[in-house]
């Protein structure tokens, strides 16, 4: 069974209580629950919070919400809490973000197909780089991958280096891919993970998922073609409106 777990912190250094914000008659968090609730591939969803007032609100619209410890360090840590507090043997967890109010279901269920032999550890997904400023835009996290399209490095840097090439046509000489940011844990791993130190090439570059392979983890990496729409800041929730506002309801 896999669990779809939306950690949702009241607190955001950019955004503070953005899982509360109101989009067009809902909330960011009700819209990313009711979006992962579509997922055929999940077999529960739950928010995990450590703010009363997301778990009532949660509770109050018909949804899953159980209380974490406020202190965790990471996204990571708070699934595996809110793992712990389910009922229900599930083999795999998902970290659904809570600030992808518009997240495809179908990106869910696409994640969570490479999960079927039950031998994948982690998984992630990753996108084609198609242009020169996507590359170089240090934002932007690019994956080197091995032949079994599982992760060898994260970088904000562009590797590799693409010798007697002009930087600007990088992106044509090779295939290039960039990091979006769900991942599907097996449980197991979910708890060994959690308990590991803060390694040096995290500390370097601000990426917690080098502490997993720094200590021997595998990283699978599955193509989509849905991009994520993070809302980090109220400029960012600006955007997306008026983008795509007309499409919500």
């Amino acid at each position: 069974m896999i669990a779809g777990i939306i950690p949702a912190r009241f607190a955001s250094t950019r955004f503070p209580g953005k899982a509360m914000v109101d989009i067009m008659g809902k909330t960011m968090i009700q819209r990313v629950y009711e979006q992962a609730s579509k997922s055929t591939a999940l077999d529960t969803v739950v928010v995990a919070t450590d703010d009363n007032r997301i778990l009532e609100h949660v509770l109050a619209f018909g949804g899953k919400a159980v209380m974490t410890a406020a202190d965790h360090p990471s996204g990571t840590d708070r699934c595996f809490d809110a793992l712990t507090k389910l009922n229900g043997d599930y083999k795999y967890v998902i970290n659904i973000q809570g600030d992808e109010p518009m997240i495809n279901p179908e990106q869910i269920n696409e994640l969570a197909a490479v999960l079927q032999d039950g031998t994948t550890e982690i998984a992630t997904q990753m996108i084609p780089v198609s242009s020169h400023e996507m590359l170089f835009d240090r934002g932007e996290v690019k994956i080197v991958l091995n032949d079994r399209q599982e992760a060898l490095y994260f970088s904000r840097m562009v590797i590799p280096y693409i010798k007697g090439a002009d930087e600007k046509e990088w992106h044509m000489h090779h295939t290039y891919f960039r990091h979006v940011g769900m991942y599907a844990y097996r449980s197991d791993i979910l708890e060994q993970i959690t308990k590991l130190p803060v390694s040096a090439l995290e500390k370097a570059e601000s990426l917690e998922q080098l502490r997993w392979l720094e200590h021997g983890y595998s990283i699978k990496c599955v193509p989509t073609t849905f991009e994520s729409h993070c809302i980090d800041t109220p400029g960012d929730l600006e955007n997306m409106l008026r983008v795509y506002g007309s499409t919500l309801m």
